[in-house]
């Protein structure tokens, strides 16, 4: 059923919107007429999108898209050549009126401060870019960065674009293992990392975790450490393999003039990004010069407006797509982004928001995950940041009860949630709460404008008030241009099932006002006696009970319904889980009906999760049936689901 919405946009807040403001200079009457003409009129769409961004182009494209019938490889602005650099960084760092706003803001756990403004940022990004030159570094080579949320990540980052190599980063909390799988799937031969982070007052190695997995096996030659270590640490280099930071910039010409972008075209790599591989082998997504940039101006920009003088923080890791899309967005839009070193809830639950109030930040993200952890805390701010004018949120879904606990406890019932739902191959989003509409619990009030998006059942039908796939019908700027090294891949992933349809892999309901909600990915559909149902509508009644801190439901077999619930709840208390037990199968019954009760309630210390914060459903269906639990680099706690498969083992003993 939809919900009423709990926040409105009074004219005067639309108004002062970007995206109201685009829609009065494109001669548009409303909302509702761009978001219609975008899916109707792609070409015409993007090609307002990137006059809107001010990319710059060092030779102009003959045309916004080859085939608009073209969904699996599109051919965006052909014969375009840019560096995107230049629309990031040079030409606001070239105009008196924005070269010395703020850029980059990053602040670490032991409270070390850097700003820099946007000439600042180009003059450090030149100097790297230099000393990667000088290293070997030419146009089209992987440059991998294994970094924390330091300054030096967001400049290799840009300084390995303008040479028109491939930056490909990696999470800063992969083992050596998940390191090598990606560095040599990547056939990277530099890498960029750092001597280590801070972690809750902790010293985590990073340099021999890049040392043991170049020792498994890959193509990396030559490796630059940033020595952010402590003193005491001290980092091992081998010999002419490693270099530190430091000494690679001294090898650059002091004065020397800045080095001019390297020309591409329009769809040549830009990043590689790995999936987090839940199943299987993790896959990379290439992303071009001409799309992800450019979708994450349109993402973040306009329907977040974010815009200059604005500062976007979002809580991430240089090795999820959300912190290229927040530093991408935040640049092309002429706005600074802010980045923490840093666990954001240690030395205690209010760091959170004196970061907010230090870096100034008017928009702020984080994942549902991160805002449970702080209403189980009740980390309240003693007062809302002054400059803070909305949260932006992603990764899953959201329950109803957490959500309402950051809009009304947090925002005063004022600031709205964005909720933003895409993946790293879409570069970006597929539905949003944009601001000039209604928002409600947990939902999305849109789709990301140029994104056709419908949820089809399984005869291929769109169909509305009913769970189904989540698929796109039209090609969109900054999807994927393939898999690395494996187009057969990328094709059956995504293009399989429906001819001319991206299948997305997530299970939402849209309904008749165009508002959509997504249960979940759609291999986790509890399909209950022919009923079937996301595993987000029971978690979100089952942690509306007071005594319930967390819950994850899967769908296992079940001879008499073919699939039945089961849960793994995290309890606020340590006893009296009998009770708890009955009460929540009835609070199911009542809410929902009694055939999705759930069979068995588990209790757990925690649940299985990758390192970003998201529930691993399948892996906790896998392990507790006893099936191959797939690619495990991206867990979190491997004591979570030893927990699982236990209580798994447990079962299938007494059944």
């Amino acid at each position: 059923m939809n919900k009423q919405p709990v926040w409105q946009p009074s004219n005067e807040f639309m108004c002062r919107t970007r995206l109201y403001q685009w829609i009065n200079e494109l001669g548009l009457e409303s909302y509702d007429d761009l978001l219609q003409r975008s899916q109707n009129d792609p070409e015409w769409f993007w090609a307002q999108v990137e006059k809107k961004a001010g990319v710059v182009w060092d030779a102009p494209y003959k045309s916004v898209i080859e085939d608009v019938n073209e969904i699996i490889s599109p051919d965006w602005f052909a014969g375009g050549r840019l560096n995107i650099v230049e629309s990031l960084l040079d030409r606001w760092a070239g105009q008196p009126e924005s070269a010395d706003r703020d850029a980059l803001l990053v602040c670490s756990e032991d409270g070390r401060r850097t700003r820099f403004s946007f000439r600042e940022l180009a003059d450090a990004v030149d100097q790297c870019a230099k000393g990667l030159r000088a290293l070997g570094v030419a146009k089209g080579d992987v440059v991998a960065l294994y970094m924390p949320m330091i300054s030096e990540a967001v400049i290799a980052m840009l300084a390995t674009i303008r040479l028109g190599a491939i930056y490909a980063p990696a999470f800063s909390g992969y083992n050596a293992d998940a390191l090598a799988v990606r560095l040599k799937a990547s056939g990277a031969r530099f890498i960029v990392t750092a001597q280590g982070y801070q972690r809750r007052g902790n010293f985590i190695d990073m340099k021999g975790k890049v040392d043991e997995a170049i020792a498994l096996g890959t193509d990396i030659e030559k490796v630059i450490v940033v020595g952010n270590g402590s003193p005491d640490f001290g980092v091992q280099l081998h010999k002419e393999r490693d270099l530190t930071w430091e000494s690679m910039l001294a090898e650059v010409t002091a004065g020397s003039a800045p080095l001019p972008a390297e020309e591409m075209a329009s769809d040549d790599p830009l990043l590689l990004i790995y999936t987090s591989g839940t199943s299987g082998k993790p896959k990379g997504a290439v992303h071009t010069h001409a799309g992800l940039p450019l979708k994450a101006a349109l993402d973040i920009g306009l329907c977040m407006d974010v815009g200059a003088g604005d500062t976007l923080f979002w809580i991430t890791d240089m090795g999820w797509l959300t912190a290229p899309v927040a530093i991408f967005g935040a640049l092309m839009s002429g706005a600074a982004v802010a980045i923490y070193d840093g666990a954001p809830n240690y030395p205690d639950n209010d760091r959170i928001w004196q970061l907010v109030d230090e870096f100034g930040a008017t928009h702020l993200g984080f994942s549902p995950t991160f805002v449970r952890s702080l209403m189980k805390a009740e980390a309240l701010p003693h007062r809302l940041p002054t400059k803070l004018r909305m949260f932006l949120s992603t990764g899953e879904p959201w329950d109803d009860k957490s959500w309402s606990w950051l809009f009304e406890k947090v925002g005063n019932s004022n600031l709205p949630i964005i909720n933003y739902a895409g993946g790293t191959e879409i570069g970006g989003g597929i539905l949003v709460n944009v601001l000039l509409r209604p928002m409600t619990a947990s939902g999305f009030n849109s789709q990301v404008p140029g994104m056709d998006a419908v949820v089809m059942n399984p005869r291929g039908e769109p169909v509305r008030g009913e769970a189904g796939e989540l698929v796109i019908r039209s090609p969109w700027v900054g999807m994927t241009r393939s898999f690395w090294n494996d187009h057969d891949k990328y094709c059956s992933e995504y293009f399989s099932r429906w001819p001319g349809c991206w299948v997305h892999g997530d299970m939402a309901i849209m309904f008749d006002d165009g508002s959509m909600q997504i249960p979940g990915r759609s291999d986790d559909t509890l399909n209950v006696a022919g009923k079937r149902l996301g595993p987000s509508e029971l978690e979100n009644v089952i942690v509306s009970h007071p005594d319930v801190a967390e819950v994850a439901v899967v769908g296992v077999p079940d001879d008499i319904k073919g699939e039945a619930a089961i849960c793994f709840v995290v309890p606020r208390k340590a006893d009296h889980h009998e009770s708890l037990t009955r009460e929540l199968r009835e609070l199911v019954g009542q809410k929902i009906g009694k055939a999705f009760m759930p069979r068995n309630v588990f209790f757990v210390d925690a649940l299985p999760r990758t390192k970003n914060g998201k529930v691993l459903r399948r892996v906790i269906k896998n392990a507790f049936v006893g099936q191959d639990v797939g690619d495990l680099s991206a867990l979190d706690s491997y004591s979570a689901l030893e927990d699982v498969a236990r209580l798994g083992e447990e079962a299938r003993a007494h059944s």
